[in-house]
């Protein structure tokens, strides 16, 4: 208990609701070698061995000829395999090497007096469960029976589920003479047995006393979907974070996890891992696990009361005892608006920030907020305008200024900082940022029952812009279906315009004993630079290819495709203390969607 022990207690993260992939390959096995070595390029970055694999599923191409500024992604599940690889080909072509895994719940639930699971609201059995039979009898009946022949005083006192599409081995299993797979027809269940006072007793002495037991009841398939997936990723050359088990929700109040749970909850994780630690620790395709239990992202006065920090402050220390060296990703969302209680500012987020790092998370990759309405993407100088009309079902007809207490990236500025500050101190996390591809509200065309609408590209690259110089790595909340519905879809706008300008930050910088302005950001090399400010006639241009230069090596600390590049510029003929607008044109004459602003002040 690492993690309740620091900060008297807790502190850990939960994150978006999240997902990934998961499937059962229902066609047999690869035409070629299951896995294909992944070789390392000379940066060290790791890069498909071969240009193309094929399968049953067809021929897929593993080059990346349109490589976005964003890098990894958020799947929905899919029950056909082949639709799967397809995904993975089409985000890899993007640049994509990292998927975020869909998590599972685990859930109790009552027993009727015929021994049969009832359905999550009661009443009637759930028939994913009713049909595990064991002996003439229900799953639960069985496992109740064999407990009571090892003891007449034990008992079944809590009866939890937990559905996943993965297979799992013997490390699943911690007493094999208790608890076993079940299998009735073409489905397959597992029975986990632990003490009821969350012990998970390594004796697996059932018979010296009576005991209170739980029973989880594992819902899983007959082929592995986290094998696959590992498999596929080493022939993208691609991370996968699979998602570690989902607590419980409180009942009363569902966005936070219900602490009474946590023994199982903690149960659960341990088997879960021992088993991925088993099979799969020495996996270079395996990056990490996800928290998937979403937690706002804001300064606890006391994080010791948070049950959803208590949860996964135990969660977590099972995570470092069983898979060492593979880093935890939270990703938790932001909430700026002033008209609504429990909200933060860039300050508190701060605070909050390094409560959650310090509790051994490796990865923090907030939800920059955009996609919900909860935090706006605008400048310091323009908090006056009207928000976006896409914000305005969110925080109403108002200014920037009155609907947030900052922008975006004012959120990810004050967590780069408190990312410094901790490094200094010697502990050791990674900020990414999270954007999210959605619009607060549509007409719930790209996701059944969904409420969110679809973007664009030119928002998206907003995005990416406010996210700044503050964070190493660029995800995106999900590929499907926002980036795959609507036509033309998102995927098509990224790979139509995947190399358009993107600046991130523009500083005021010398270079041969010449003024200067040096601008960072992605697809820049020998772009025009254009400075413009209120009340000025004529903008300032220089091109980078003929007075300029530019640099395309990776700089440390930012996502690898960061580039920066410098023109001359006599700033006597700029106003002092003024906000400068500055805009980068490629060579082919695409501006950027989103400039960024410079202050040097007066």
């Amino acid at each position: 208990m690492r993690g309740l022990t620091l900060l008297l207690g807790a502190a850990l993260l939960a994150a978006v609701a999240a997902m990934v992939i998961v499937l059962p390959d229902s066609s047999g096995g690869s035409r070629t070698a299951t896995t294909t070595p992944v070789q390392k390029t000379k940066s060290g970055s790791p890069t498909p061995s071969t240009s193309v694999f094929s399968d049953p599923c067809g021929t897929f191409d593993t080059t990346t000829p349109t490589p976005y500024a964003v890098t990894g992604y958020w799947l929905v599940p899919t029950s056909d395999h082949c639709t799967w690889r397809s995904q993975l080909q089409a985000i890899h072509q993007v640049g994509g090497d990292t998927v975020v895994r869909l998590g599972f719940g685990l859930q109790p639930r009552a027993v009727d007096d015929d021994g049969q699971v009832l359905a999550a609201q009661g009443g009637e059995p759930d028939p994913r469960y009713q049909r595990c039979q064991e002996n003439g009898m229900t799953c639960v009946q069985a496992a109740e029976s064999a407990l009571k022949a090892a003891n007449p005083g034990n008992r079944i006192t809590w009866t939890y589920v937990y559905r996943t599409d993965e297979a799992f081995g013997p490390g699943l299993f911690r007493c094999p003479q208790m608890e076993h797979t079940i299998t009735v027809g073409g489905d397959v269940y597992y029975r986990v047995l632990a003490p009821d006072d969350g012990s998970d007793d390594p004796t697996c002495d059932f018979t010296s006393k009576g005991r209170g037991y739980h029973l989880i009841l594992v819902n899983g398939a007959a082929k592995d979907s986290l094998t696959e997936i590992l498999d596929l990723a080493d022939r993208f050359a691609m991370k996968v974070f699979p998602a570690l088990p989902l607590a419980p929700r409180d009942r009363v109040e569902p966005t936070k996890a219900d602490p009474r749970h946590i023994g199982t909850l903690t149960t659960l994780t341990r088997r879960v891992l021992q088993d991925y630690g088993d099979r799969f620790n020495d996996r270079s395709s395996l990056g990490g696990v996800y928290q998937p239990f979403e937690l706002q992202l804001r300064d606890w006065p006391d994080p010791t009361v948070v049950t959803t920090l208590q949860v996964y402050a135990e969660q977590h220390d099972i995570v470092q005892q069983e898979l060492p060296g593979k880093p935890i990703m939270v990703s938790p969302y932001l909430d700026g608006r002033r008209g609504k209680k429990f909200t933060s500012t860039p300050e508190q987020v701060k605070r909050g920030f390094k409560v959650l790092a310090r509790t051994g998370v490796g990865i923090i990759a907030p939800q920059d907020s955009r996609g919900t309405g909860k935090v706006g993407l605008y400048w310091p100088n323009l908090k006056g305008q009207p928000v976006d009309d896409r914000l305005k079902p969110v925080v109403g007809d108002t200014s920037y200024g009155k609907a947030y207490y900052g922008a975006t990236r004012d959120y990810y500025r004050a967590m780069s900082s408190a990312l410094n500050e901790l490094r200094a101190e010697g502990d050791d996390v990674q900020l990414w940022a999270n954007v999210e591809a959605f619009e607060p509200t549509g007409d719930g065309a790209c996701e059944a029952g969904g409420k969110r609408g679809a973007t664009d590209k030119k928002r998206l690259d907003a995005a990416v812009t406010f996210t700044g110089p503050y964070v190493s790595k660029i995800i995106s909340y999900k590929w499907s279906s926002f980036f795959t519905c609507g036509s033309p879809t998102l995927a098509e706008e990224v790979a139509e315009d995947w190399d358009r300008p993107i600046p991130i930050q523009a500083l005021a910088a010398g270079r041969d004993a010449k003024e200067g302005i040096e601008v960072r950001g992605y697809n820049l090399a020998r772009g025009k630079v254009t400075l413009s400010w209120f009340g000025g006639e004529d903008p300032i241009e220089a091109d980078s290819a003929t007075v300029g230069w530019s640099d395309t090596t990776p700089i440390s600390g930012l996502p690898g495709a960061v580039q920066k590049i410098w023109v001359p510029v006599d700033w006597s003929t700029v106003p002092a203390g003024g906000w400068v607008r500055v805009d980068v044109t490629s060579l082919d004459g695409r501006q950027s969607h989103a400039p960024v602003y410079l202050n040097r002040g007066a």
